[in-house]
């Protein structure tokens, strides 16, 4: 008996291990002539029987040399072929499942890898607008022949991506004309893309160019409790319609579109609510006083602050010859909380201005003021009453516990302003001494916050910049117009400092005009004045 006889005899006889193989297989020797089949290849190919030629009875990609596939009764079957002595032996596995396995696999990481694009680059902007443009391009090169993103707010803004590019608008037309749309806009599920049909949809929702609708996907766009808008997906009927898993897609797309715009729209409101309390905040303009100069400086702690403790402002008199009120302080602490009392304190101020000639009764109700509200903070600060008498400017101060003012002269002597007086909001009492000083032509009172001379630097990045520093800065400034003066003094102890700001830094000058000089440095002054 040859070998091929032996090999034959054993994969042939019905008690075989092979004969019950869970798997169809046959024999073919190397003439092409099946010589062997099990009963699973029988059944799966009637004509594969000992003594036919496998090319005539099997279908071709049977009949390779080598491992093939190919369908057999809607299945999908790899042939895998064992060498005998004289023949082949295949088997034949069904790889239907396996390979549905790995088609599925392959989508899901194609879906993940896509979603994780689209909550990378929409989660990586905060702009409204710029999310909606991210959002409608991911669709149309992902999902989509055409897609529109309509956004919250009225009137709604739509964004239109074709390939030929975004188109910006807004929506102009009843959203109830599209089936789905009203609703989703609402927050409501979506409805089924079997459900719509291409040929019911209004003209308007095709681009211009794009012809006739396909299919279509409407889905809301879920937001923070209400709808952040609806996403259209558009296809052409040359396209594929969009299937339940594509669906799918659509709609855990949607979910992350949503939540950015979501997150954008809120983030612009509150930045647009922030901003609107910031300008309340922010050290005022000047306003400027008939014969007098009037100029200030004001640096947060922090470069990313815009407010902070440290406050001043101008109330200009009724009447030509009244008394106009200047306020200069600095409340415990620094940033938003500490910008919050100074608010407090500014809007108080304003209030009491009927009573502002009597600096004393002014702190003790604003005390009393700060007394009554829950924060633990307190603040210092100088009142000062300035009016015009000929060419001279006489000023009154009264100092809440604040740091003394100081004068520079028109020759350069620097004085201190001695008036003192008890802080606001921490005691039930408050004292205080009013001095009034006058200033001639060329002469400055300036007034400061501890964020100059408790400015550290130097050398060693540990010495105060000090009231004696300021002195002699003060005195180098002697006959500088105020807004020249300030920015001195401040860019001296800004620089004394470095980048390490401990504090708020506030300066004011008052100064009486000496002939003609320009004092409108900046804008914001009121021109050329002659004494």
């Amino acid at each position: 008996m040859t070998s091929l006889h032996r090999d034959q005899q054993l994969l042939v006889g019905d008690e075989t291990p092979w004969h019950a193989a869970a798997v169809a297989s046959f024999v073919v020797d190397d003439a092409g002539v099946v010589s062997a089949a099990n009963a699973l290849s029988r059944e799966l190919l009637p004509s594969v029987l000992p003594g036919a030629l496998l090319a005539d009875a099997a279908p071709a990609w049977l009949c390779a040399t080598g491992p093939a596939s190919g369908e057999l009764d809607d299945r999908r079957y790899q042939a895998r072929p064992v060498r005998l002595s004289d023949a082949t032996c295949w088997w034949l596995l069904d790889d239907t499942d396996a390979e549905d396995a790995r088609s599925e696999l392959g989508l899901a990481r194609e879906r993940t890898a896509f979603l994780t694009e689209a909550s990378d680059e929409l989660l990586g902007s905060l702009n409204l607008q710029r999310c909606m443009d991210i959002a409608a391009r991911l669709a149309l090169r992902h999902l989509a022949d055409a897609a529109w993103v309509v956004g919250p707010g009225g009137p709604r803004p739509v964004v239109v991506a074709t390939p030929e590019g975004l188109r910006h608008s807004t929506l102009d037309h009843p959203p109830e004309e599209v089936l789905g749309l009203e609703e989703a806009l609402l927050g409501f599920p979506p409805v089924p893309s079997r459900w719509l049909d291409p040929s019911g949809v209004p003209g308007w929702l095709a681009p211009e160019g794009f012809g006739p609708i396909g299919s279509v996907v409407i889905t809301p766009l879920p937001g923070h409790a209400v709808a952040a808008g609806a996403l259209i997906l558009l296809r052409k009927p040359s396209s594929p319609r969009f299937s339940a898993a594509e669906e799918e897609i659509a709609r855990l797309f949607a979910a992350r579109v949503g939540v950015a715009l979501s997150a954008a729209r809120m983030f612009a409101q509150q930045a647009s609510v922030t901003d609107t309390l910031t300008r309340e905040l922010l050290p005022p303009v000047l306003h400027q006083l008939p014969g007098v100069e009037l100029a200030a400086r004001y640096r947060p702690a922090s470069d990313t602050d815009r407010v902070g403790g440290d406050f001043y402002d101008v109330h200009p008199a009724d009447t030509e010859d009244g008394e106009s009120l200047v306020v200069l302080g600095d409340v415990c602490g620094k940033g938003l909380e500490a910008a919050v009392l100074t608010g407090r304190i500014r809007s108080t101020v304003q209030a009491l201005l009927p009573m502002a000639a009597d600096h004393l009764q002014m702190l003790r109700l604003l005390n009393t003021a700060l007394l009554s509200t829950e924060h633990t903070r307190f603040a210092t600060m100088v009142l000062g009453s300035v009016s015009r008498r000929h060419a001279d400017v006489r000023l009154r101060l009264t100092s809440a516990g604040h740091l003394p003012p100081l004068v520079v002269r028109a020759n350069g002597r620097v004085e201190e302003v001695d008036t003192q007086g008890t802080l606001v909001g921490a005691m039930p009492e408050v004292e205080a001494a009013s001095v009034e000083i006058v200033l001639g032509p060329g002469d400055t009172c300036l007034l400061y916050t501890d964020g100059i001379t408790e400015a550290r630097g130097g050398p060693f990045g540990s010495e105060f910049f000090g009231e004696e520093r300021l002195r002699r800065a003060l005195a180098g400034c002697a006959g500088m117009p105020a807004e020249a003066l300030v920015e001195r003094i401040q860019m001296l102890a800004s620089d004394w400092a470095g980048r390490t700001r401990p504090d708020d830094m506030a300066v004011l000058a008052i100064t009486a005009p000496r002939g003609q000089h320009l004092t409108a440095v900046g804008g914001h002054g009121p021109g050329r004045y002659t004494a």
